[in-house]
């Protein structure tokens, strides 16, 4: 036996730090995930759900191989192996992401979300958490002496587990992640279960051959891993980062400035260096200050929930002379990007809160509050209920509008029907009008039942003539909404999975082209059309 195994600190030193891995890696998994499947809840359900398996056999492997073999060097190589994949998870982890993803779109039709988050789980995160998870049955039987405190030692090994766990948990979150990125938050904790490994393997005589082997793996993880970029097909990203909340990264070109939060979901701001519209989401809901008298009053109050980068608040200061705009935008991050690359006016005033609470905080009433909180598949169910719209309707002024963008549009008994529902059980005045060119849906809402003829009336108004264009194009499709009884409250808003079933529809139409042809023409013929 090695001499720094008769040192208990050492040994709960070991139980702390895997423990204290573990909630990191678990983390870490989320946020290497969703910029590919999103950040909801389901998403969240799978990576615990996949992680507890891994710990659970773990626990029991790690008790019967103690019982039968206590060898101490098979835990401490167990822990080597396992800090060599999880440095290796920066550098190889989302190749496999997608090379899943690629194998998931063309083999499951339904529940596309579930499935390829949880074989990536799987495949990537399940193997090393498994071997943490052998941690606590294989130092209870070293640090044992005798049965007449076997409890006790049983006890401080836990407790020196949920520590770690809890310390773990905080760190990646709030220190880590935000300062240096979770690619480099993953070689942190390798290397921190390297060291442990290392200290075991060079505290006494015997083989050392795959300590220096794991040590040169991980110096060639960190070379390769720690600049590790989620969309690694692009070269030519203005900024790339990440918040507390957010996976970010700024594109520019000649035309226009864009955000996105997310590698496989599209452009979450934008803004175009012309000043004009954007043709997206947002030139359709300018038809609220309209809706809402604009051209008839010298001020005219916005608030935006769900600020971003204030592409729509910068839009009605443009058009609409006297507009006053507040924002409320949960990542402070976005904020700075906003006015560090997108020319937000520091004159407009963003809270960094999360809308439905900044509501609940106020007492101030707007003309136009446009809800654009929905990203992806990932909707806060608190801003998705009947209570959320009861409060946005008592911030309203008389006549005012809500403007909500619904960003996945599908069939009958989607998630876009169920919110709509649940609006019209608060406003009796609701239209939407369907973006031209993509999956977003405008929904206007009011206490009053004349927002076409209201929009009709100001259109003459308009002194810019793209606008003037643009507001005949939603004026003209316009669709009154046919309420039905699909209402969402704080209790009961499933919102991921009415979200999920959109998203197999949209996957499964945007991909019929690319399944059929690689029907047709294989996989030869299915790369010669994709180009990044």
């Amino acid at each position: 036996m090695r001499p720094i195994l008769k040192n208990k600190i050492y040994l709960y030193l070991t139980e702390f730090f895997a423990g204290m891995s573990v909630m990191a890696v678990e983390l870490g998994a989320s946020r290497l995930l969703a910029p590919y499947f999103s950040s909801s809840q389901i998403v969240w359900t799978i990576i615990i759900g996949t992680i507890m398996i891994a710990m659970a056999l773990g626990n029991v492997y790690g008790g019967r191989k103690a019982d039968r073999d206590p060898d101490p060097d098979k835990l401490y190589r167990r822990i080597l192996i396992a800090a060599v994949w999880i440095g290796l998870i920066p550098v190889l982890g989302k190749y496999i992401i997608l090379g899943i993803s690629a194998v998931m779109i063309f083999s499951v039709n339904a529940n596309y979300l579930i499935w390829a988050a949880f074989a990536a789980c799987m495949v990537i995160f399940v193997f090393p958490l498994f071997l943490l998870g052998t941690v606590t049955p294989s130092l209870a039987k070293y640090t044992m002496e005798n049965l007449e405190d076997n409890a006790r030692i049983v006890g401080s090994l836990g407790a020196a587990n949920t520590i770690g766990s809890i310390i773990g948990t905080f760190v990646p979150t709030f220190v880590t992640i935000p300062a240096v990125g979770t690619a480099i938050t993953f070689l942190i904790f390798a290397g921190i279960l390297l060291l442990l490994a290392l200290l075991y393997f060079f505290s006494g005589k015997g083989k050392k051959g795959g300590a220096v082997a794991a040590l040169i793996l991980f110096f060639l993880s960190c070379a390769f891993g720690h600049k590790s970029n989620f969309a690694f097909w692009k070269n030519d990203l203005t900024f790339e980062g990440e918040s507390v909340y957010n996976y970010l990264q700024v594109e520019e070109d000649e035309r226009s400035v864009i955000l996105s939060t997310n590698v496989l979901f599209g452009v979450q701001s934008v803004r175009m260096k012309d000043e004009g519209l954007t043709g997206m989401y947002y030139d359709y809901a300018l038809a609220a200050p309209l809706m809402a008298d604009a051209p008839e009053k010298e001020e005219l109050d916005l608030l935006v929930l769900g600020m971003g980068t204030g592409t729509y608040g910068s839009q009605c200061l443009g058009y609409f002379p006297g507009t006053r705009v507040e924002g409320v935008e949960i990542d402070e991050k976005i904020t700075d990007l906003a006015h560090r690359y997108f020319a937000l006016p520091e004159s407009v005033p963003v809270s960094t809160y999360d809308g439905r609470a900044f509501l609940q905080a106020v007492d101030r009433k707007y003309d136009v509050i446009l809800v654009d909180a929905y990203q992806d598949i990932t909707i806060p169910f608190q801003m998705a209920s009947v209570e959320f719209f009861t409060l946005v309707r008592e911030h309203l002024n008389e006549g005012g509008v809500m403007v909500v963008n619904m960003n996945m549009r599908g069939e009958e008994d989607s998630i876009n029907q169920y919110l709509a529902d649940t609006i019209a059980s608060v406003f009796p005045g609701v239209w939407t009008v369907d973006v031209r060119g993509g999956t977003n849906r405008e929904l206007f809402a009011s206490l009053k039942t004349d927002l076409p003829e209201r929009l009709a009336q100001n259109l003459p108004l308009c002194g810019d003539p793209s606008l003037r264009d643009m507001m005949q194009r939603v004026s003209g499709n316009l669709v009154p909404y046919e309420a039905g009884d699909r209402v969402m409250t704080d209790d009961r808003a499933p919102v991921e999975l009415l979200s999920m079933r959109v998203m197999d529809q949209l996957i499964g139409s945007e991909l019929s082209y690319y399944r059929d042809l690689y029907e047709r023409e294989g996989v030869r013929g299915l790369l010669a059309n994709i180009s990044f």
